[in-house]
């Protein structure tokens, strides 16, 4: 009886410490208040757009959708925790960069232009867009790697300046996009009922977890984090494994600040990605990465951004104004931090020591 008591508590333990037992915990608090709070909040209907195409319509589908910037940027910022032990608080600013960049070369199109000379057009300035997002990245990797700058404070510079950039990159006019097929990037392309982000998601996570699968590209970067000095003793180079995270998440920032200016076809670039640095790094903690660096779960990092859209939505659902939504989220940091802190981190090993230790002596007494 007690070594059955005790197996469960260890099978338990283990639950517990898995990365992705507390994003997925609160994922399903939040799908427990809103089913007893309203039924209707799960309801999925197909319903005619604004331009009377068929979509998919409800609350699901739209924290679906509206997370979707926010996973690919989790994808990123994850990679950089992981190499640099630290975060990068410029990303909100760099979107706002790169959708400037992106609507530079758009708005010179007139509206009646041919599909070739759209579609090229567009690649173009999307191709551009990813080249000034990854020097952004680079410039803040060098100041970490190079430099041995705090990541945080090196993002600083860019996190103070990158909105004005983006305002000084088109001459701070408000620039907005008539032609309706720049919008089907950021809404609904006609006859599918889908969202386009949600695919554009989808291509993101296949393409890093390929990189993840077939390179060593995970192996390295929590190497680095764990300790930069054994594994330049090892042959990794770790100012280039740093360059090369916040590169990445320069391109995680370049497909979001295309997806962000394609949803209104405009860009206001003092609100634009508003404040979207600060949950890129909740969804991490979330997903109970070792914000100090080292392991990391992206599969965690990408649920903790849906959970944290999702209790956005929530939020709103119960009238809480725009405002208070930061106070409620500021709650939840305390929590990860309280419980991704050493002091709690140690007392589960220190549980699981004692459980295991238990079980072996209670085994030794059952074989005399």
């Amino acid at each position: 009886m007690t070594s059955s008591k005790t197996s469960a508590k260890g099978f338990l333990l283990k639950v517990v410490r898995n990365p992705l037992f507390f994003p997925l915990m609160a994922l399903l608090l939040l799908v427990a208040v809103n089913f007893f709070a309203d039924p209707t909040f799960f309801k999925i209907s197909l319903e005619p757009s604004s331009t009377g195409n068929l979509i998919l319509s409800g609350n699901l589908i739209s924290i679906i959708d509206n997370a979707s910037e926010l996973v690919i940027l989790a994808i990123g910022m994850t990679l950089v925790t992981s190499a640099s032990g630290g975060q990068d608080i410029s990303v909100g600013a760099t979107i706002a960069i790169a959708g400037s960049v992106i609507l530079r070369f758009v708005k010179v199109l007139p509206d009646n232009v041919s599909g070739g000379r759209f579609t090229f057009v567009l690649i173009m300035s999307f191709l551009v867009c990813v080249v000034a997002s990854a020097l952004c990245g680079a410039f803040n990797g060098a100041l970490v790697a190079f430099f041995k700058i705090q990541p945080m404070v090196a993002t600083l510079i860019l996190f103070t300046a990158g909105r004005s950039i983006a305002a000084w990159i088109n001459n701070n006019d408000n620039i907005s996009i008539n032609d309706a097929r720049f919008g089907f990037f950021g809404n609904f392309i006609p006859g599918i009922p889908v969202p386009t982000p949600v695919f554009i998601t989808a291509i993101c996570l296949i393409v890093i977890a390929l990189v993840l699968k077939f390179t060593n590209l995970r192996l390295y970067a929590q190497s680095v984090g764990i300790n930069a000095s054994s594994s330049r003793l090892n042959g990794i180079n770790p100012k280039f494994i740093k360059l090369l995270s916040f590169i990445i998440l320069g391109v995680c920032v370049a497909v979001c600040g295309f997806i962000k200016v394609s949803r209104t076809s405009s860009i206001t670039y003092s609100v634009i990605a508003n404040n979207i640095e600060m949950d890129a790094i909740l969804a991490v903690a979330l997903g109970g990465n070792n914000l100090g660096g080292g392991k990391f779960n992206l599969t965690a990092s990408v649920i903790g951004a849906y959970v944290i859209q999702f209790l956005t939505t929530t939020l709103f659902k119960f009238k809480v104004s725009s405002s208070e939504i930061s106070a409620y989220k500021a709650v939840v940091v305390i929590l990860l931090i309280i419980i991704s802190s050493p002091f709690v981190r140690k007392w589960f090993a220190d549980m699981g020591n004692k459980i295991r230790a238990k079980k072996q002596a209670n085994v030794g007494k059952e074989v005399n």
